[in-house]
């Protein structure tokens, strides 16, 4: 046990001492913040201003073109508020609308010059647009008729959805005006609820927030993982490294590849809590800001972030920690360079990213066969066990058994990398096959 602690003291110091460790530690919740939050501001940003021409058909429906107005006034942000919603649940942006009434004219050839405005090389760019929407003259008589949106852009996904649910909103209106409804009465027909999720746990308690489960879910699997991929390949560099040194016997001399390896592995994961417990702190700092911010948005953090799931994620974050760095200290002890190594992992690694894989299936229904499955299986246990735990409440005797299997397949690793280490130390220069591996395991 000494020499275990003298080997996890040096891994440990080595390792926040280096420049890398401090910088990364001090930049990554920013990097990691950029790398979620960017992409969705760009998205909503990318909504932006959008001109729009509204080629009518039926010569019917010019309150479409104010409605869009409404939704988005002339001078607003596109996204103010940090994006939030309009009161009809679409999302803020801005839609400039170019009414043109079409009753009287032949659809087929009006369309065109319109058409060409889509194009900027050989459009001035006050009369540049960024969309044509036609309605069919037949829209009120016809109900499976279609609209058709034109844009320079196959994706154009939140215009077009935005103004068909404004044209068919408006034709809704106008038929039940028809048969004799007031306007009132139409409106509040047609006036949305939005749906509110609400989590009913086996105690009968509820709880809301299903939006915030999503988005912390997402964060902690990401946690969960990413530092465990990091700090693994500083475990197989090492012990490449002491290998092509030949360091490691001088060690082995001393001590047993257990005791070294075991070592290494917990110093790491030592570094690994260390910058998590950093993480952590600085995003205490800003916990006040981002939960009113949360609140605002409507998202209810309290009901999801309790000290049990404080508890539970560093409980996960250990076996998931030990488990892929004790398969990264096995490829590192069979192989004898980087490259080896990687070519030898790559294949592992994806095989344990198969639940950031499934994730959507996992958390839209944890307790379905594929979660509580993936849950027993220890190299899938602390992402797919810690999710259920987030967004439901799977049975105590699940979690129990995950554990043990975790800690079972923990002591494997380190048990069975140790037999390789040891008799993979004079079998440098080549790359041992299958066969031999199994001869190791059987012999040390």
């Amino acid at each position: 046990m000494r020499k275990l602690w003298a080997v996890f003291k040096r891994e440990y110091r080595e390792t926040v001492r280096k420049p890398s460790f401090l910088v990364m530690t001090v930049l990554a919740p920013f990097l990691m913040a950029a790398l979620m939050i960017v992409p969705a501001l760009l998205a909503v940003k990318g909504m932006g201003e959008r001109r729009v021409a509204l080629l009518d058909g039926t010569g019917r429906l010019g309150d479409v073109a104010g409605a869009l107005r409404k939704e988005s006034p002339a001078g607003s942000s596109s996204f103010a508020g940090g994006g939030r919603r309009e009161r009809d649940g679409g999302p803020a942006g801005k839609i400039v609308p170019e009414y043109v009434d079409l009753s009287a004219a032949d659809l087929k050839n009006a369309v065109g010059p319109y058409l060409a405005r889509l194009s900027k090389d050989s459009t001035p760019k006050e009369k540049l647009l960024d969309g044509v929407l036609l309605i069919p003259a037949d829209a009120f008589q016809r109900p499976f008729t279609n609209l058709t949106y034109f844009s320079r852009s196959a994706v154009d996904l939140l215009a077009q959805e935005r103004l068909g649910r404004a044209v068919n909103r408006a034709l809704q209106r106008q038929r039940l005006a028809a048969r004799g409804l007031e306007p009132a009465d139409v409106d509040l027909l047609l006036s949305p609820l939005p749906v509110q999720t609400v989590q009913v746990t086996k105690s009968g308690q509820e709880r809301t927030g299903g939006e915030g489960s999503f988005v912390v879910a997402m964060v902690f699997m990401a946690l969960l993982f990413i530092p465990s991929l990091v700090y693994g390949q500083e475990v197989m560099r090492g012990v490449i490294q002491e290998k092509t040194d030949r360091v490691v016997e001088i060690l082995v001399s001393s001590m047993t590849p257990m005791e070294l390896l075991s070592g290494k592995i917990l110093g790491m994961a030592a570094v690994g809590l260390t910058q998590m417990a950093v993480w952590l702190a600085m995003g205490g700092l800003f916990a006040g800001s981002g939960f009113s911010q949360a609140q605002t948005a409507g998202l209810d953090l309290s009901t999801i972030l309790h000290p049990s799931i404080a508890v539970w994620f560093v409980v996960f974050f250990l076996l998931s920690y030990l488990v892929t760095v004790g398969a990264y200290a096995a490829g590192g002890s069979i192989v004898s360079s980087e490259k080896e190594a990687q070519q030898v992992l790559t294949p592992v690694m994806l095989v344990f990213m198969v639940p950031w894989f499934l994730m959507m299936p996992i958390l839209t229904n944890p307790d379905s066969t594929l979660s509580v499955v993936l849950s027993l299986v220890p190299i899938y246990t602390p992402m797919t066990m810690f999710v259920r735990i987030l967004v439901s409440e799977p049975p105590a005797w699940q979690v129990a058994l995950s554990l043990v299997l975790s800690v079972a397949t923990i002591a494997f690793l380190l048990k069975a990398t140790a037999k390789i280490f040891r008799a993979g130390l004079l079998a440098t220069g080549k790359r041992p096959t299958i066969p031999e591996l199994w001869r190791w395991l059987k012999a040390a």
